[in-house]
Order: structure tokens, then C-alpha cells, then sequence
């Protein structure tokens, strides 16, 4: 009884060797198979790949030829070890490339967007006549510039600071005020009395005689004036 319970122990033991060993002699002729598919590739990947070399290589003859004359295989074999010296630059430069690429993913739709408000902005500058605006101004000043001549400009300059102080004096609100009422009063289309009766009666008028005053005290200034004579 018990050597038949050890045989049947050594079938089974026997059975699955063999078992392991049809699994590794598949395992085997699967891995043969791959290499051969592989080497089948490779040999249609090579054949394929020969006949493009050959056309590189006559293409290449071909173009060297045409620049023999300006570059000499010294010529290329210096450019290619600089190439080679500079590698960890191009490396920096690409990453930096990459990097730049990747800014720009990032801040396109803020561009956009200001881009689309700025164009906005300038239609409705647009709309409201400031482009006209300035264009008059240009205009203006092109006038401006071609009446003057330098020796104008340059008087300009050394006048300047009494220009600006005499704008800043015109400009007062007192000034501004009574500059508004003689334009209103001299535009104005009311008949007026130019009777020496009704001069006589206004001069009773303390305004008036104010105002006289100081038109004469303004006439007296400019009599004061020196007057610069033309030099020949």
C-alpha cells in the first residue's frame, strides 16, 4: 500500500516538472519567435533605410559640391567640434526656448484680453473724436513749426520762463473774468448810445471810470515800453 501511495507521489511529482518544463520550452519558442520578428523587422526597417542613405549620401555629395568653393571639410569639421564645445549652451538656449514657450502658454489669454480691451478703449476714444482732436493738433502744430525759424526758436528759449510767467498772470480768474465780459460786451448786438450826452452820463459811473483808468494806466505801460530799433 505504501509503495503504491509513492508512486503515485513520483507521477505527480514527475507531471509537474514536466508541466515546468513545457511552460519554459514555450516561454523558449515564444522568445524565439520575438527575436525573429524583431530581426524580420530590423532586415525590412534596414532595407527600407538603405536607399534613403544612398540618396543622403549623393544628395550630400551633391551639395558639397556646389559649396566647395566656400567651405572646406576643415571648414565643417571646426564648425561641428565648436557644436560640440557649446553643447551645454544649446542646451541652456533650449531650455530657455521652452521656457519662453511656456510664458507664452501661460499669458496668451491675459494678452488677448488686452488686447480686445486696448481695442475697445480706442474705439470708443474713437467714437468720442479724440483721434480728430488730434489730428487738428498735429496740424496746428505743423503750422506752428513751419512759421518759426530757428533763430524764432531760439528766442523762444531764452523767453521762455517770461512766456510762461505772463500765461500764468493771463490766466488769474479775475483776468479770465474780465477778458469773458470786454469779448461778451464787444460781441454783444445791443444797440448802444454813442451820444456825447450818454459818454458824459457814464462817466458818473464809478465802473467806468475805473475801467477808464486802467486802460490808460495799460496805454501809459506800453508808451513806457522801449522800442528795439531793426538792426542792418
Amino acid at each position: 500500500m505504501e509503495q503504491t501511495v509513492t508512486t503515485d507521489d513520483n507521477l505527480v511529482e514527475l507531471n509537474q516538472k514536466l508541466d515546468r518544463l513545457v511552460t519554459q520550452v514555450e516561454f523558449l519558442t515564444e522568445e524565439a519567435h520575438r527575436q525573429k520578428r524583431r530581426q524580420q523587422e530590423w532586415d525590412e526597417l534596414k532595407d527600407d533605410l538603405i536607399p534613403i542613405g544612398n540618396d543622403i549620401f549623393r544628395l550630400s555629395v551633391e551639395q558639397l559640391e556646389e559649396v566647395q568653393q566656400h567651405a572646406q571639410i576643415e571648414d565643417m569639421l571646426r564648425l561641428f567640434k565648436r557644436l560640440l564645445r557649446n553643447t551645454r549652451n544649446l542646451e541652456q538656449m533650449l531650455d530657455q526656448l521652452e521656457s519662453m514657450s511656456e510664458l507664452w502658454h501661460d499669458i496668451s489669454p491675459l494678452t488677448q484680453q488686452m488686447f480686445c480691451t486696448a481695442m475697445t478703449q480706442l474705439n470708443e476714444m474713437e467714437q468720442k473724436g479724440y483721434f480728430t482732436f488730434l489730428q487738428g493738433g498735429l496740424d496746428i502744430a505743423d503750422r506752428i513749426v513751419s512759421s518759426f525759424t530757428e533763430e524764432d526758436v531760439r528766442q523762444l528759449g531764452d523767453n521762455i520762463v517770461l512766456i510762461l510767467q505772463t500765461v500764468k498772470e493771463m490766466t488769474q480768474p479775475e483776468i479770465m473774468t474780465m477778458m469773458r465780459q470786454t469779448a461778451h460786451a464787444v460781441t454783444d448786438d445791443e444797440p448802444v448810445d454813442t451820444s456825447m450826452l450818454s459818454i458824459f452820463r457814464q462817466m458818473n459811473d464809478p465802473a467806468v471810470r475805473k475801467g477808464l483808468a486802467k486802460t490808460l494806466q495799460v496805454l501809459k505801460s506800453v508808451g513806457d515800453q522801449p522800442t528795439n530799433k531793426p538792426t542792418n
